[in-house]
């Protein structure tokens, strides 16, 4: 299948089992509502395969003649050998008359195992990206595993956020691994010191962005992905991210952890720390020695940083849907939070409400974005994991687009019923009734 039809599988079967109706199939692609029961039908009688062009697989109208492939093969061996794509092309349309395009040419020299003439270009000049003017309007995060106790203490990555305008080093902070904790407590340190930022600069790592190919059908439905844990709480400060597809496009950050695997790993040594904590103790007197030589002034003096909000440890949280049980209760993992009354003792059983559990392992329970039930925090070390993904919907589920065409296949002869085996007793007991009666009497007239 195209890339065009890959999502139609999904969206068609969803509208055949009812979850969603034909205008809303139609909108997600584009399509009038016609033409999506035309698909339907299709569906209907030759499974998924039938939403591919019926022209598939067929040769097509506007190919070469054989006859004409093996007379510009001819001329390319012969009289025109050592033309280039296009000089060639020219000569084929100019003195022989032959109506072939430079992308027909190239196919039929590369068909005889001939390479091209002339190598391609070399890579474009590309230059530096110049600093953004003002401080906190762009900040580059990274995570770098390294041997930062050297043979003293564990294996640590550090995660660091780096200001583009003045190259300050907002935050550093060890971890086992790079994980949606540290980026969490991470961007804490930094809300907190300086403020919110315009946007962030980082790479694709998926505790930052989507890496996986799952669609869910409200996300069909929307034509967008869910953001991640991170992401969507990036969206509610309102701070943009912007993912780098290269380790130069963020070269600051990346010189840096050149820099710090130098300087920071001797004042580690020097000071004969061996721990993850005693680490992360140190790093406020090292960043402060840092700055102080490394820092430069920006182009503009007014930074940009915005006031973090009065509720940033509610906004840097894993967010969950539930349901509140009958007893008043809601379920995160191996914990229960008790809801108390209401309003005029009004009871939230049946109610969906959003779960938020904040990064020193808190709990809160809002309904319609006011809380209504807190929980404290766990008394053994905790770690904010995601404990599910932000698209998951276990009620409704859709055929990936992105998957293989056999999946949908698989998925689809599954749901459809299957004759009753030979000695079912459908079989062996007839359906009509004057049958029956002849069986049981079969003396009588």
């Amino acid at each position: 299948m195209s890339r065009k039809e890959l999502p139609r599988p999904g969206l068609v079967q969803a509208a055949l089992a009812g979850q969603i109706t034909n205008r809303e199939g139609a909108e997600a692609l584009h399509l009038s509502v016609r033409q999506f029961q035309r698909l339907k039908a299709r569906v209907r009688l030759g499974g998924p395969l039938a939403v591919r062009h019926r022209t598939r697989g067929q040769p097509s109208r506007r190919r070469l003649a054989p006859a004409l492939c093996a007379q510009v093969q001819a001329l390319l061996q012969d009289r025109y050998a050592g033309f280039n794509d296009t000089h060639l092309t020219e000569k084929l349309r100019e003195v022989h008359g032959l109506p072939v395009s430079r992308e027909s040419v190239r196919r039929l020299r590369r068909a005889l195992g001939w390479p091209a003439v002339h190598r391609r270009r070399p890579p474009q000049h590309r230059a530096r990206r110049p600093r953004e003017a003002a401080a906190g309007q762009l900040l580059q995060l990274d995570g770098s595993p390294f041997a930062w106790l050297q043979d003293r203490g564990p294996a640590l990555t550090l995660l660091g956020a780096i200001d583009d305008a003045t190259s300050t080093v907002l935050a550093l902070h060890f971890r086992p691994t790079e994980d949606l904790h540290g980026y969490a407590t991470l961007l804490h340190q930094v809300f907190r010191t300086y403020g919110l930022p315009v946007a962030l600069y980082g790479d694709g790592v998926n505790i930052l962005v989507r890496t996986d190919r799952h669609w869910s059908l409200p996300e069909q439905l929307a034509g967008a992905q869910a953001p991640t844990h991170l992401g969507r709480v990036l969206q509610d400060l309102g701070i943009g991210y912007v993912q780098a597809h290269s380790p130069q496009a963020k070269g600051r950050i990346e010189r840096l952890w050149a820099t710090l695997q130098d300087r920071l790993v001797s004042e580690l040594r020097l000071r004969g720390l061996a721990t993850r904590e005693a680490a992360n103790a140190f790093v406020p007197e090292f960043l402060a020695d840092f700055n102080r030589r490394f820092t430069r002034p920006p182009a503009v003096a007014q930074p940009v940083w915005r006031p973090a909000p009065r509720d940033l440890d509610l906004a840097l949280s894993c967010r969950y849907q539930r349901v509140v049980a009958r007893d008043n209760t809601v379920q995160l993992g191996p914990r229960l939070l008790g809801i108390p009354r209401g309003p005029r003792g009004r009871s939230y059983a049946g109610s969906r409400v959003e779960v938020r559990e904040l990064l020193d392992g808190r709990i809160v329970v809002l309904a319609a974005g006011t809380p209504i039930a807190r929980l404290g925090p766990p008394v053994e070390p905790f770690t904010l994991v995601p404990r599910r993904h932000p698209s998951a919907d276990r009620r409704r589920r859709a055929i990936v687009p992105a998957a293989p065409l056999r999946t949908a296949v698989a998925a689809l002869a599954a749901a459809l019923p299957r004759p009753p085996a030979p000695r079912h007793p459908w079989r062996a007991v007839p359906f009509s009734l004057a049958e029956r009666r002849r069986q049981a009497h079969p003396n009588q007239p």
